[in-house]
């Protein structure tokens, strides 16, 4: 039963939208890179092991506090017999281990992720016991992609590598004959509880109004309208994909809101936001039908129905 489904993270939302909309650096645009394919890595290994076990609770990406300092979980499973967590990595290429280090093959040394494993679980194993809860913890980190290879991989550590994915979730389906109790069911109540949901060390750059560039985005391809060819209707002039101008304004609002959490919605903006939708009545019609209208005069905005 998966209690916390796995979504994107704000940070990767927003790097989303400034990608499109904006030059990145290179340090950035790398970042936003490693945030998408992790995100990929992540989706993958849910798809193959959250439905193998019918008596398990699943919580993803849980970012949690001890003693002032946050760790962050890819995925927690709540077992009769254990709790499992899992580090998911979606590298690609070929990487050596050498004296306790991790290198590409271009010997550019990276983050040891078995470092990051050992203090997810030293992390969650005290907060578990400030809470009140006593659990077996078996921790593994993953590699879901099937071009990964690791030279000199060391023996005996909690590593499970793309060929023995499907031999671990056969191995975890054996451990289904006890039954989940209320403590399994507090503990994921409390879990949830706990999560925090803004990361405070996000890594997206700041910007301003006036940096990003205005328009309606094609939902498939990422390119900008150029035009209302009809009526009613946007056409993307590099895909072909079509849709309804309310559903595009709709859409770019949602963007908007993303980017700007604190400025009013209201007619001007959007019609500026979106560029391409030329009348203002237009804009001021999917508002009034989509949108709670609050206040009168220049103070008139709108907010989400609840």
């Amino acid at each position: 039963m998966v209690i916390k489904e796995r979504c994107e993270s704000e940070e990767l939302l927003l790097f989303r939208q400034l990608y499109l909309r904006m030059e990145l650096s290179e340090k950035d645009k790398q970042h936003y890179f490693n945030l998408e394919k992790g995100y990929e890595g992540e989706l993958a290994f849910d798809h193959m092991i959250d439905h193998q076990r019918s008596n398990c609770l699943i919580l993803n990406d849980l970012l949690l506090e001890i003693n002032n300092s946050l760790f962050q979980l890819d995925k927690v499973l709540i077992a009769p017999e254990k709790v499992y967590i899992y580090e998911v990595k979606n590298f690609e290429g070929d990487y050596y281990f050498e004296s306790d280090r991790w290198f590409t093959l271009g010997k550019t040394e990276i983050k040891d992720p078995l470092l990051q494993l050992k203090r997810s679980d030293s992390s969650l194993r005290r907060l578990l016991k400030q809470i009140g809860f006593n659990c077996t913890i078996d921790s593994h980190l993953i590699f879901v992609n099937p071009e990964f290879h690791l030279y000199n991989s060391p023996i005996h550590q909690p590593i499970i590598y793309p060929t023995q994915i499907n031999r671990h979730i056969y191995d975890f389906k054996l451990n289904s004959s006890l039954k989940l109790n209320n403590n399994h069911f507090k503990l994921a109540e409390k879990l949830l509880d706990l999560h925090i949901s803004k990361n405070p060390y996000s890594l997206v750059p700041k910007y301003q109004y006036d940096d990003i560039k205005k328009g309606i985005v094609c939902p498939t391809c990422g390119s900008f309208y150029s035009g209302m060819k009809e009526a009613h209707l946007l056409s993307c002039g590099k895909c072909g994909f079509k849709e309804t101008v309310e559903s595009g304004v709709l859409r770019s609002v949602g963007e908007f809101a993303l980017l700007f959490p604190d400025v009013r919605i209201t007619k001007n903006i959007v019609w500026d936001w979106c560029r391409i939708v030329s009348s203002k009545y237009i804009i001021q019609r999917i508002l009034m039908d989509n949108f709670k209208v609050v206040g009168a005069g220049k103070a008139l905005h709108y907010i989400k129905k609840i």
